[in-house]
């Protein structure tokens, strides 16, 4: 098969769905604080369920869906997203939302590895990271436009409203999914426990240990923004909601600039840079975020380094289980939302516990435990290189 420029839109489209499902919490924190009056670290919850179930079901339901058609377990999977989105919107408390949030997960736990794996099927391997980073290009827009205009909407028409779009936008991808993409056939079957075979790879454990760090980094500040941003610079409201659209619009450079510096050198120059540069952002975020200004840059430089991870890791997981590129991206998946799911936990407890201060501290603190386990997946091939067969 070619690579197609439409086919790999749909599943940008349908990512962007399943992205804004997952982050969208983060812009609505004010909201579900007053709507559902509970405390921004209980809200926060909210997305370390979603996290969770993702982490888990994304393995667990790629084992269950092995033999579906690929075009027709993408439909799937944008369907279940919807229900758990309008299951939010109707949710008549905490409880009952947190449940909706787990149907939700579900969903997107099965599309975006398939939608990855579907993408790299799709094209020569000289394009892959640049494929790659086209679907994931719908996570980063779904920080530009999602996050931020759940944020605005919120605050006029409430939560469970910005739910239900959310809802509908997810059938938008299914029926696009349907209508553009070719059938693709299942690749061979393979039993759950085979798929952590890959995993027994001290290299791809990295890859994993690395995303992991990298994305509870990440999301322990994102998911928090608010009160950040309140405590350097006493921002609030709309102007929150424009920084958002500030980050995004870094995340969305910084992710095709992280495809075409994969293509061009490799995995892992590019993966030490960015990890490198995360660290000084996070770390000079508290200094630098004290103006509206000052925030707008920081926030689009944490934007362009943090969303420029994700094609290189994706790129060298996929050189180093060629034959199982489905499995490794889900587990890969799994390792993202843990991260995610881990930084509701982390940054909830640095919230109470020592302000909002510091977290960014401790989130470059992790950046750079990510760098370093990158440069020790790296050397552990030199030490293994029997499985580099």
């Amino acid at each position: 098969m070619t690579f197609a420029p439409p086919r790999t839109a749909v599943l940008a489209l349908g990512t962007f769905a399943v992205g804004t499902s997952g982050y969208v919490v983060a812009g609505l924190l004010p909201a579900l604080t007053g709507e559902l009056a509970v405390s921004e670290t209980a809200a926060a919850q909210l997305v370390t369920a979603f996290a969770i179930a993702y982490a888990v079901g994304s393995p667990l339901f790629a084992a269950v869906t092995g033999r579906w058609e690929r075009r027709t377990l993408l439909v799937a999977a944008l369907v279940v997203t919807a229900i758990g989105n309008a299951l939010a919107a109707l949710a008549p408390g905490y409880v009952t939302l947190l449940l909706a949030r787990v149907v939700t997960a579900i969903g997107a736990a099965v599309f975006t590895p398939a939608a990855s794996a579907v993408a790299a099927e799709l094209t020569s391997p000289e394009r892959r990271g640049r494929a790659v980073a086209l679907v994931f290009g719908g996570l980063t827009v779904a920080t530009i436009l999602g996050v931020p205009l759940g944020s605005v909407l919120s605050q006029s028409v409430g939560y469970q409203a910005v739910f239900a779009l959310v809802a509908a936008f997810s059938l938008l991808g299914a029926f696009a999914v349907r209508l553009v993409l070719p059938a693709v056939p299942a690749p061979p079957p393979v039993r759950l426990a085979e798929r952590f075979t890959v995993a027994k790879d001290p290299r791809v454990l990295a890859m994993l240990g690395a995303t992991v760090l990298g994305c509870l980094a990440a999301f322990s500040v994102y998911t928090f923004i608010s009160p950040v941003l309140s405590a350097t610079a006493g921002i609030h409201g709309t102007t929150v909601s424009l920084l958002l659209f500030v980050y995004g619009a870094g995340g969305a450079l910084g992710n095709v600039l992280g495809g075409r510096a994969t293509d061009r050198w490799g995995a892992r120059g590019p993966l030490l840079i960015v990890f490198g540069g995360i660290t000084v952002v996070l770390a000079m975020l508290p200094l630098v975020a004290t103006t509206v200004a000052g925030a707008a840059v920081v926030l689009f430089l944490w934007g362009l380094a943090t969303w420029s991870v994700n094609p290189p890791i994706q790129h060298r997981l996929i050189e180093l289980s060629k034959q199982n590129a489905g499995l490794v991206l889900s587990l890969n998946a799994s390792a993202i939302y843990l991260g995610v799911g881990l930084s509701g936990l982390l940054g909830g407890a640095v919230l109470s516990g020592g302000g909002p201060l510091l977290l960014p501290e401790i989130a470059a603190v992790l950046t750079a435990l990510g760098a370093a386990v990158v440069v020790a997946g790296w050397r552990s091939r030199v030490k293994q290189p029997a499985m580099a067969e």
